[in-house]
């Protein structure tokens, strides 16, 4: 029986309605969890909202709201979109929920107990918008000579009460766990959490005083937990922390934190010096996307191009967008889109290619054979399509899959699309329907094989519109993952119940930019 795969998603600061990079990363993480249920496995995914913080509690009050009722807004806004976009989420956990606040103080009484927290003063240079603390060599200068954090956030000097983890006591270990193969990936970002131990780490402010919009510390009610402490402790919290659960025990540790790149150091330096202090498992990997820019360009407020996914969903349909992101971008890297080249590639690769493809094939097997099937002896030529496709599907883009390389695997099951419909114009069924009938009711047949096989390995990027062609082909949903790949039976199983096809509708229509987007 294969290993339990556990996935998260950095849990989403709602201080604002989700964007692009919010809909991206989930998506992401939505293929893995699909490609990884269809390779057999048990998987959990976990995604949600990190609720608490000084940021948070400074909207809320801009807006005249609690920090809870903008927590229970915004939560709500990213719940409502991800169901939109088909996520599969097992939990969409919040920080506010009364099981992670448990979880935060547990881990938080471990570490106190193994003696790595302790009192002091901080005094130092803090960024409200990253919730993070930065050291006077880390900053940069703005254009005005203000000080900024390396994100380019604005810093301010804050001096308070804190308790302190012994962030330091752990520099020999991490780096040890951020020299181990697979851990941290794409490797730029291992090489810079490697250099950035190797500089020396501080130990780090882990509670504030000056505001309570968080996890209370046990035992100083006058202290909230870093809202980092807090946020990174749902990864645990989902399965069952602190309770000696089965549920923790199957998946814990994580197999994949899926995180934006500007957060691996919460993830790969404080996450596990805090899991170590709690004598708690780390995580199997964590891996740092890239940015998702619009048309080359950054998203912000300030600049006025910040894209509401749902409009995008509104205008081109959840499966467009999904196919286009993971299909577009090199997975770890910084990538661009616009609706023009959602467009053009959806149009070139989905409808005109494969979608094209499907609805042909039915519809020549609908007319031309009055949608039965038949048993067919393929020949050399089908033979060899379907050996291109079958390696395709069951070999190639697994194997891409599973390394995360989402654009090469596609990259590979779209040059099968394409070697099907070289097929069709070499074999030109429509002219051997009066030559040689016998002939044309194989290759149609070769198509359905093949289509049926394109169909299962692109599931995980567009699951409804490729459930639609499964269900045209009459592949039953229990018949769908990647070990039916292999079954050689199943197209015998579909002649002897004879299965008819009926006349097919289009999977996947042409998009159209719309007018605005035009002029």
């Amino acid at each position: 029986m294969s290993e339990p795969f556990y996935i998260t998603t950095a849990i989403h600061y709602p201080n604002g309605k989700p964007h692009i990079g919010h809909a991206y990363e989930t998506i992401a993480a939505d293929v893995i969890a699909r490609f990884q249920r269809l390779m057999g496995r048990d998987v959990r995914f976990q995604t949600g909202t990190d609720e608490h913080g000084l940021k948070m509690a400074q909207k809320a009050r801009d807006l005249g709201k609690t920090p809870r009722e903008l927590a229970d807004e915004m939560a709500g806004e990213f719940k409502d979109l991800f169901d939109r976009l088909d996520i599969t989420y097992d939990r969409f956990i919040r920080t506010t929920d009364a099981d992670h606040h448990q979880a935060s103080r547990a881990i938080w009484e471990a570490m106190e107990a193994k003696g790595d927290l302790y009192l002091d003063r901080y005094e130092g240079w803090y960024s409200v918008r990253d919730e993070a603390y930065y050291d006077e060599k880390e900053l940069v200068e703005g254009e005005g000579g203000e000080k900024l954090s390396p994100q380019g956030t604005p810093v301010e000097w804050t001096e308070e009460e804190t308790w302190f983890f012994r962030l330091s006591k752990y520099a020999e270990p991490l780096l040890e766990l951020l020299k181990k193969p697979g851990f941290l990936e794409p490797a730029s970002r291992r090489n810079e959490m490697i250099a950035f131990v190797e500089g020396g780490l501080k130990d780090l402010s882990v509670s504030r005083t000056s505001f309570d919009w968080g996890v209370k510390v046990p035992g100083h009610d006058d202290h909230v937990m870093y809202v980092w402490v807090d946020a990174l402790t749902n990864y645990i919290t989902g399965v069952g922390y602190p309770d000696d659960s089965e549920m923790f025990r199957k998946y814990w540790p994580a197999s994949l934190h899926l995180i934006g790149k500007d957060i691996v150091r919460f993830h790969t330096i404080y996450w596990p010096a805090f899991l170590m202090s709690a004598d708690i498992p780390v995580p199997q990997q964590v891996f740092g996307h890239g940015f998702l820019l619009n048309r080359g360009v950054k998203e912000s407020k300030s600049a006025g191009n910040v894209t509401d996914p749902n409009e995008l969903i509104d205008l081109f349909g959840v499966d467009s967008l999904r196919y286009f992101l993971l299909a577009e971008v090199v997975f770890g890297k910084d990538g661009t889109y616009s609706a023009e080249a959602l467009v053009n590639k959806v149009n070139a690769e989905l409808a005109n290619s494969f979608g094209n493809l499907a609805q042909r094939t039915l519809s020549m097997i609908h007319k031309n054979m009055d949608g039965k099937l038949e048993a067919f002896e393929p020949n050399e030529s089908d033979k060899a399509l379907l050996t291109t496709v079958r390696d395709a599907c069951a070999a190639t883009l697994p194997r891409e899959f599973e390394a995360l390389n989402f654009s090469v695997g596609i990259e590979s099951w779209l040059k099968a699309v394409f070697a099907c419909n070289a097929y069709v114009d070499e074999q030109a069924p429509w002219a051997l329907k009066k030559s040689d009938p016998e002939r044309m009711k194989a290759v149609l047949q070769t198509l359905f094989l093949a289509i049926r096989d394109l169909a299962i390995a692109i599931q995980p990027v567009v699951p409804t519109k490729a459930g639609v062609v499964l269900d045209q082909l009459g592949v039953t949903a229990e018949r769908r993952t990647y070990t039916d790949l292999s079954d050689e039976n199943w197209f015998g199983a579909l002649v002897a119940a004879g299965h008819v096809i009926e006349k097919p509708t289009p999977a996947f229509p042409r998009l159209e930019m719309p007018e605005v987007e035009a002029a």
